[in-house]
């Protein structure tokens, strides 16, 4: 964790754009406010795609902090998939080293992006224990039912999937109809065409053990392994409780696995709602198409931090762009954002400047107001712009804004 100034004055409100609404509403429902967030899927090292995500919600964090709450931000590892078990077969690796390696790189480049670390921090294979029984549960209940799975290991071993025409708010998050459902759930983890299955949309929540893959004990499941959206359900409810304030993650998680785990949640605590808002950060993109580890076009934090670029010019390239708009990375963005920033330390460098309790108001309204970081970007410019063109005779408002800068946008002068 690290030190957060504290800012003079007060902040407003902070209201997010649900997406399961379409409105504004209030991010906070009481004194403690209950993030959860998805993580990575550790195979492959930290993208832009993946930093833009967890600034954005590092800042919704910050915001919460500043109007006065507290914030309790869990957030899931992936670390037993599909495409880490794939990676680590493609490159003759160990998908544990595979992990182990992927998921301490992110974190060395959250720490120098200035990202607030999670509350708990989770991988999927240290929960394992804690999902059994709320599959089983779902089993006993009425909620999810087996498949045969002849090609298991086991002789009469089965998968069990999740029976989504249970619930009859299933598409309250995403808004699709089926066809639109079915035309990304493949793409996304899905399997439509699994034989057995009572609807093509049905969620996996166990697979029995196959050969070459790892297992976990299962109890009256049978060795084997849970499926993707039951991981981060039972780790919001086992950490959190249903429902949380705010779901959080990018936009190509709206469904299948918002909606699915969602419905997992309702479920399991019979809340009708998972949670309060659901908030999505846009895709970024590169040479025209969605940056991705399976796609390979990828612009790495990492890579950027070898060939010297300030973490907090890559921050504040992400920052210039609103949290809820797909965009294309490009290098003249990053070019914009290193002499932004250069530009403001020149500015917060002298013995003085213009009074800065309108900036600091105007960035906590613009964050107040779905986290709108570019207007609170261009009131630090107008500030930088005065500053270093007609100066100011106040001694103490480079440093007031030094700490609204640390404090609020994480920008580390």
């Amino acid at each position: 964790m690290p030190f957060i100034p504290k800012v003079p004055g007060s902040a407003p409100e902070v209201r997010v754009r649900d997406t399961a609404s379409g409105e504004l509403v209030p991010a906070a429902r009481g004194d403690v406010v209950t993030l959860y967030v998805c993580g990575i899927t550790p195979y492959d090292a930290t993208h832009m795609g993946h930093a833009a995500t967890y600034v954005t919600f590092d800042l919704l964090g910050r915001a919460l902090r500043d109007s006065g709450h507290a914030v309790r931000y869990v957030q899931n590892i992936t670390d037993i998939d599909d495409p880490l078990l794939e990676r680590a077969e493609r490159d003759g690796v160990d998908w544990r080293d595979l992990a182990t390696r992927e998921i301490a790189l992110f974190r060395e480049d959250m720490t120098a992006l200035a990202v607030i670390p999670p509350d708990e921090y989770l991988g999927a294979v240290e929960s394992i224990p804690t999902f059994v029984g709320p599959i089983e549960k779902l089993v006993a209940d009425g909620w999810a039912y087996a498949v045969p799975a002849p090609d298991a290991s086991r002789e009469g071993a089965q998968d069990h999937y999740f029976d989504v025409a249970r619930d009859p708010r299933f598409g309250s998050v995403s808004h699709l109809d089926e066809a639109g459902m079915m035309e990304v759930f493949a793409e996304r983890g899905g399997d439509p065409d699994r034989e057995g299955k009572r609807n093509r949309l049905d969620a996996l929540l166990w697979r029995a053990h196959r050969e070459g893959e790892p297992e976990w004990d299962g109890g009256s499941l049978g060795s084997g392994r849970p499926g993707w959206h039951i991981e981060c359900a039972c780790i919001a409810l086992d950490h959190l409780g249903i429902p949380v304030d705010v779901q959080g993650g990018g936009t190509d998680l709206v469904f299948p696995h918002h909606e699915m785990s969602s419905a997992h949640g309702r479920a399991l605590s019979g809340s009708e709602t998972f949670a309060g808002s659901f908030v999505h950060q846009g895709m970024v993109g590169l040479d025209g198409e969605k940056m991705s580890k399976s796609k390979g076009n990828l612009v790495l934090v990492s890579q950027l931090r070898r060939d010297g670029v300030d973490p907090m010019a890559i921050r504040l390239a992400l920052l210039a762009r609103h949290h809820a708009h797909d965009w294309m990375w490009t290098d003249d963005q990053l070019a914009e954002a290193q002499q932004r920033l250069a530009t403001w330390r020149e500015a917060l460098s002298g013995n003085g400047g213009p009074v800065a309790d309108q900036t600091v108001d105007d960035i906590r309204a613009a964050l107040a107001d779905d986290l709108d970081s570019p207007r609170a970007l261009e009131a630090v410019d107008r500030w930088a712009s005065q500053a270093l063109t007609r100066g100011g005779d106040d001694p103490g408002a480079p440093g007031v804004l030094g700490r609204a800068l640390d404090a609020l946008l994480g920008v580390r002068l």
